[in-house]
């Protein structure tokens, strides 16, 4: 099992402050969940590959977009699952409309033989911090109050 995960959580200036750029999981099981189901774009890092590239691939297979290339470190947070998800913060601004992500495939119904394909990312959008804050997936809110006080510190 592969125990490390990395991502690039993308932020911009907006009317009310800054704003992060999270994805919502596709596929069924994801559909109707809103709240603690969003993510920053991330996915496994490959046997050797070093996490701060692995970020960078998975956020252009996720979104389809480049990552800016003035990255802030925002350190390593273990999930309950025992995974260690390695984050870099990147400012860059991208529009959701033109996202691309790549897809999975997945046998749905359970049993039923009919497998299809799923995009990673069904839709990302951009949230302020509080809202990012009860959007994404709990294991994960610890790189946005990261973020936040970065960008604190640097005013």
């Amino acid at each position: 099992m592969n125990l490390c995960s990395a991502g690039i959580l993308l932020f911009r200036s907006g009317p009310a402050g800054a704003e992060v750029l999270l994805g919502h999981p596709g596929g069924p099981l994801w559909r109707h969940k809103d709240e603690g189901a969003w993510s920053i774009p991330k996915g496994l890092c490959r046997q050797g590959e070093a996490p701060l590239l692995a970020a960078q691939r998975e956020f252009r297979e996720e979104t389809g977009f480049e990552p800016g290339e003035a990255l802030l470190e925002l350190g390593a947070v273990r999930q309950t699952s025992g995974k260690l998800v390695h984050v870099w913060a990147s400012a860059g601004d991208a529009d959701p409309e033109q996202m691309m992500s790549n897809t999975f495939l997945l046998e749905w119904p359970p049993r039923s033989g009919r497998v299809r394909h799923y995009p990673e990312l069904d839709r990302v959008a951009w949230f302020d911090l509080q809202t990012a804050c009860c959007k994404i997936h709990k294991g994960q809110a610890p790189f946005i109050e990261r973020l936040e006080r970065l960008l604190q510190d640097k005013r």
